[in-house]
C-alpha cells in the first residue's frame, strides 16, 4: 500500500468536502444568523451526529476493520461475503431498534442535552421537531460508514472520502431553494440532513457491486465473526462514547450560558477546527489503521515502527503550522467566512476567542488519531477506553472550573471556558495513549525527536513572522467586500505557507514524508 498516495487521495477529497462545508456554514449564518432557532438547529444535529459517530466512526469501524482484514487473509470470497452479510444484518437491525427508540424519547434527549431551551417552549418544541426529523440520518450515514470500512479495506479511498461531500451539496441546495417554504427558515436544514444521508449511502452501492461485495442483510448474531466484532466493539464503543459526550455537555452547558449564540458560536469553531483535523488527522488515521493491522498480522515489527513514525511526522508537520497559523489569522479567517447578512462582526469576535483556544489543542487532536490506530490494530480496545474516560471525566470537571474562573472575572465570552476544557483533556488523553504505548513497548523509539520539533518551530517562527509582516498592509477586514477580503487572506496565507515549506525543505525534513 502506497500510503503517500492513499493518504493524498483522502486529504484531497476531504479538502474538497471541507471548501463545501465551509461554503455551506457561510451560507447558514448568511442566511440564518445567530438566533435561538439556530441553537435549537445544532442541538438537535449534535444527537444524530453524536449516534453516528458512536456507532460508525467510532466504535463499529474501529472493530469491523481489523475484523474484516483478518478474514481477507485467511478465508476465501464465499465466507467473506458471508461475513459482510452477517455484520449487515446486525447492524441494520441494531440501528433500527435505536432509532425507533429515540424517536419516541426524543424530547427527553432535547431535555437533556438542550437544558438551557427548557424555558423556551417554542425553541424546545422546535428542537425537538427537528431531531425526530433528522434521526433516521444515523441510520443512512452509519450503513455508510460500514459500506466505506469495506472499500478502504480494499485499498479504494476515493469514494469514500468523496461521500461527506454529499452531505453539504444536499444542505446548501436546499438552502438556497427551499428556505422560503418554511416558517421557521433553519428547518430546511433538518430536511436536509436527512436528504443528505440517504444520498450519501447511495453513493456507495457502485463501488461496492464493482468490487463483488454489496452487502445483502442476514442476521446472524451467533456467527463467530460476527461475535469477534461485537467483543471488539463493546469496549470501543464505551471510548467513543466518552469522547462524544464531552461534546454534548459541551453544548448542553452552552445552552445554559447568559451569551445568547454560545452553541453557535462553539459549532462555527468545531467546523474551523475540524478543517485540518479531517484534511490530514483523521485521512491518516483512516490509512494507517489497515496498513498496522496488516504489519501486525504479518509480525513485522519493523514496519509497524516506520509506519507509526512516519504517520506522526507527517502529522506534526501539517498540525502545527495549522494550529498557529488559524491562532494568528482567528478573526480574519471568520470575518472573510461568515460575516455577512444576518452574521455580525460581533459574532465574528466570539467565535474567534473559541477558535484560539482549540488551537492550542489541535496538536493533540491530530496526534491521537495517529496514536489510537496503534491500540486498535492490535485488537487492544480496553486500554483506550480507560484513558478516553479518565480524559472525559477531566473534561467535564474543568468546564465548570473554567466556566467558573472566566465568569468571576466577569468575562462575557464564557463559551471560552468549555474550549479551555476540551484542550486540556485533550493533551492529557495524548500523553496517557502515548506513555502507554512507550510503557507496552509498542513504541520503541521516539515518534518524533527534538531536532524535528526544533527544526519545526524555527520553520513556524519564520512562518509568524511574514505573516505579521504582510498583515501590517492589509486594511480593516470588515471594511472589505467579500471577494477582497477573500483575495487578502488568500495572500497572506500563500506567504505564510511558501515560507514554513521553504524553511522545511531547506533543513531535509522532506525525507520525513517521503517514506512510502
Amino acid at each position: 500500500m502506497n500510503l503517500i498516495k492513499s493518504t493524498a487521495t483522502v486529504s484531497f477529497f476531504t479538502l474538497l468536502s471541507r471548501i463545501s462545508g465551509f461554503l455551506r456554514d457561510v451560507l447558514f449564518t448568511r442566511f440564518f444568523g445567530v438566533s435561538p432557532m439556530t441553537d435549537a438547529f445544532v442541538v438537535a444535529f449534535k444527537i444524530p451526529n453524536f449516534m453516528r459517530r458512536l456507532f460508525a466512526e467510532g466504535s463499529f469501524t474501529l472493530a469491523f476493520i481489523p475484523v474484516l482484514n483478518e478474514v481477507k487473509a485467511k478465508h476465501d470470497k464465499a465466507y467473506l461475503q458471508a461475513f459482510i452479510n452477517h455484520v449487515f444484518g446486525c447492524l441494520l437491525a441494531v440501528l433500527l431498534v435505536v432509532v425507533g427508540l429515540f424517536e419516541l424519547i426524543a424530547p427527553g434527549v432535547i431535555a437533556i442535552f438542550g437544558v438551557g431551551f427548557l424555558d423556551d417552549k417554542p425553541v424546545f418544541d422546535q428542537a425537538v421537531k427537528m431531531l425526530q426529523i433528522m434521526l433516521p440520518y444515523l441510520l443512512f450515514i452509519s450503513l455508510v460508514s460500514f459500506s466505506a470500512g469495506i472499500l478502504n479495506s480494499f485499498g479504494k479511498f476515493a469514494i469514500a472520502a468523496a461521500t461527506p461531500i454529499m452531505l453539504n451539496v444536499v444542505l446548501i441546495g436546499v438552502m438556497l431553494t427551499a428556505r422560503d417554504y418554511f416558517t421557521i427558515p433553519v428547518e430546511v436544514m433538518a430536511w436536509g440532513v436527512l436528504l443528505a444521508g440517504l444520498s450519501q449511502l447511495l453513493m456507495q452501492i457502485p463501488a461496492l457491486i464493482r468490487l463483488g461485495v454489496l452487502p445483502k442483510p442476514v442476521i446472524k448474531f451467533n456467527d463467530p465473526e460476527v461475535k469477534k466484532v461485537m467483543t471488539l466493539m463493546v469496549p470501543t464503543l464505551i471510548g467513543s462514547s466518552a469522547a462524544q459526550i464531552n461534546l454534548l455537555v459541551d453544548t448542553a452547558l452552552a445552552t445554559m450560558l447568559p451569551l445568547q449564540g454560545s452553541p453557535t458560536y462553539l459549532y462555527l469553531t468545531d467546523r474551523l477546527v475540524e478543517f485540518p483535523l479531517g484534511l490530514f488527522g483523521i485521512a491518516i488515521s483512516t490509512v494507517i489503521l489497515p496498513k498496522l493491522s496488516a504489519s501486525f498480522a504479518d509480525l513485522d515489527q519493523d514496519d509497524y515502527q516506520k509506519t507509526l513514525q512516519w504517520a506522526m511526522s507527517l502529522a506534526m508537520i501539517i498540525a502545527l503550522p495549522s494550529a498557529v497559523g488559524l491562532f494568528v489569522l482567528a478573526e480574519p479567517v471568520i470575518i472573510t467566512l461568515f460575516v455577512y447578512g444576518e452574521f455580525t462582526v460581533q459574532n465574528a469576535a466570539f467565535t474567534s476567542y473559541s477558535l484560539m483556544v482549540f488551537m492550542f489543542g489541535l496538536p493533540a487532536f491530530v496526534a491521537n488519531k495517529v496514536l489510537l490506530p496503534a491500540f486498535y490494530s492490535r485488537k487492544d480496545t480496553k486500554t483506550p477506553v480507560k484513558i478516553a474516560l479518565k480524559a472525559m471525566a477531566i473534561n467535564v470537571v474543568l468546564n465548570f472550573a473554567f466556566v467558573a474562573l472566566l465568569y468571576h472575572y466577569n468575562v462575557v465570552s464564557l463559551h471560552v471556558g468549555l474550549a479551555m476544557a476540551g484542550v486540556s483533556s485533550a493533551w492529557l488523553q495524548c500523553f496517557w495513549l502515548y506513555r502507554k504505548l512507550r510503557v507496552t513497548e509498542v513504541i520503541i523509539q521516539p515518534l518524533v525527536t527534538i531536532g524535528f520539533l526544533f527544526k519545526v518551530g524555527l520553520a513556524l517562527l519564520l512562518m509568524v513572522l511574514a505573516i505579521k509582516g504582510v498583515g501590517r498592509y492589509m486594511p480593516q477586514w470588515q471594511e472589505l467586500t467579500a471577494i477582497m477580503r477573500f483575495i487578502n487572506l488568500m495572500i497572506i496565507i500563500s506567504v505564510g505557507a511558501l515560507t514554513y515549506f521553504i524553511a522545511m525543505w531547506s533543513m531535509g525534513m522532506q525525507r520525513k514524508v517521503t517514506w512510502k
